[in-house]
């Protein structure tokens, strides 16, 4: 399979947020854990949680992407699902870190948008 620049450009940032989810959670797991109270670490763990399940999600999707790369719903759920995974994962280790409940307003949106791509994928799926 000769894979073309979009596909690289794909796995290539979802090689890099794997790497930044190790980061970030060996950084809560041991830099953090003196630092925040139990339900701050909590939020920031969740936020890692889903930073790693949507970073194997965004390999699925780039690999069906691979497959059908004429897809143009395939390519605008990846960028959701990027764009979702910072919103939710990030907003959620800002308000761990510097404490600031208003930040837990936005996570819903990166949720919503997580969810949005995976219901156009699911549709892509089935539409075969």
């Amino acid at each position: 399979m000769i894979l073309n620049n979009k596909i690289k450009i794909f796995l290539a940032v979802a090689s890099f947020m794997m790497a930044l989810a190790i980061s970030l959670g060996a950084f809560g797991a041991h830099g953090l854990k003196s630092i925040l109270d139990e339900y701050m670490l909590k939020i920031y763990h969740t936020g890692v949680e889903y930073h790693f399940y949507n970073t194997f999600g965004l390999f699925i999707a780039t690999f069906l992407y691979a497959l059908k790369p004429n897809s143009k719903k395939i390519y605008i759920a990846i960028w959701l699902i990027i764009i979702g995974m910072c919103i939710f994962s990030f907003s959620l280790y800002l308000l761990a870190i510097l404490s600031m409940p208003i930040l837990g307003a936005i996570t819903p949106i990166g949720g919503s948008l997580l969810i949005i791509a995976w219901i156009i994928i699911t549709y892509e799926i089935l539409r075969d």
